[in-house]
């Protein structure tokens, strides 16, 4: 299997981007197309010495993190994104994965490999840590402004994939609201609260922010910008929660020794939580494998994201979600009457 690398993408690129690619090369977890400029790539590739499964594919073009992405799609069609992601199309790499611009890879999903049968809207599914393992939260930021119908179809595509990829029988649906009653939330959960529960899924209802963490949910639904605030908040807090500890145990001796006694504990504790072992998020409903990695990824993230990229591939996903039925936009939404 081959994986299309944009490695002009993320803040670390090239560098990282490469060094996580050739580790997956050389681990055989697939074989890596790196797709940038070759002057730039080479001296970044040869000190590694890469194993015969890696290539490169030239191209001079890249989409700054800051740029319009339909904008710069448009003015760069050789733009390492774009070329990645026609790799995919044309059958050359079974997926593709990048740290750079998320609308850009939005963006040339949309263009170049279009939806996956007849989802409107499609959504970046994220794992999150909690109490009973990863557990996936969609949309993570690919839509910001939603409808009810497209909660319902994020419920659905983050069904299949938990079911496929994730191995979990019957996912447990859960809609992201202010309360666990069916009355409560605005005229968007409100309605979507509906949807979900005359669908033909394993819908629990409400849950809170505070339930998230429990993992008794295994797909949580939310709109785009509550997900993506959501995900930054959590990634901030474990940040600050891991310095403030490290900042309290200097202070004196004896917890310095506490410290060293839990210190393996602590380990396990901060690798559960650390983004970088989850590697990437897919961006379900296109017509193709395109991983979307945190701007910040470092090589093991790029690594772990190549390997999210084969499983998707293994497990049909894309023909899972292409089977999935379309959503009816022109009914009227019947929402419960206030408390």
């Amino acid at each position: 299997m081959q994986i299309a690398v944009d490695a002009m993408g993320g803040d670390h690129a090239p560098g990282e981007i490469v060094r996580g690619a050739v580790e997956a090369a050389r681990e055989r977890i697939a074989d890596i197309i790196l797709v940038g400029d070759q002057r730039v790539l080479e001296p970044e590739l040869n000190p590694l010495h890469p194993p015969a499964n890696i290539d490169i594919v030239h191209t001079e073009q890249v989409v700054a993190m800051d740029e319009q992405p339909a904008l710069a799609l448009r003015r760069k069609r050789d733009a390492s994104i774009m070329v990645a992601t026609r790799l995919v199309k044309e059958g050359r790499a079974a997926a593709v994965v990048s740290a750079g611009s998320t609308g850009a890879q939005m963006a040339a999903a949309l263009l170049v490999l279009g939806r996956s049968g007849k989802i409107q809207r499609p959504a970046i599914a994220t794992l999150i840590p909690t109490l009973k393992g990863p557990k996936l939260l969609l949309d993570a930021g690919a839509n910001v402004d939603c409808r009810p119908e497209h909660l319902l179809e994020f419920a659905m595509m983050g069904n299949v994939y938990a079911a496929r990829v994730m191995g979990i029988r019957e996912p447990r649906v859960g809609l992201l609201n202010i309360g666990t009653e069916a009355c409560k939330g605005n005229e968007q959960t409100l309605g979507a609260f509906n949807m979900l529960k005359a669908a033909n899924l394993n819908f629990i209802g409400n849950i809170e922010g505070r339930d998230i963490f429990t993992g008794d949910t295994d797909v949580i639904v939310c709109d785009g910008f509550v997900g993506n605030v959501l995900l930054k908040f959590g990634e901030g807090m474990a940040q600050a929660l891991f310095t403030m500890i490290a900042g309290e145990v200097k202070k004196t001796l004896r917890a310095k020794i506490g410290a060293a006694l839990v210190l393996p504990a602590l380990r396990a504790l901060k690798k559960q939580v650390d983004y970088t072992e989850y590697g990437g998020a897919p961006l379900l409903g296109v017509q193709g494998v395109s991983i979307i990695c945190h701007g910040s990824s470092n090589a093991r993230a790029i690594k772990n994201a190549i390997k999210v990229a084969v499983r998707c591939v293994e497990e049909g996903l894309v023909t899972g979600l292409g089977q999935l039925p379309g959503v009816n936009t022109g009914e009227e939404v019947i929402q419960c009457r206030p408390c």
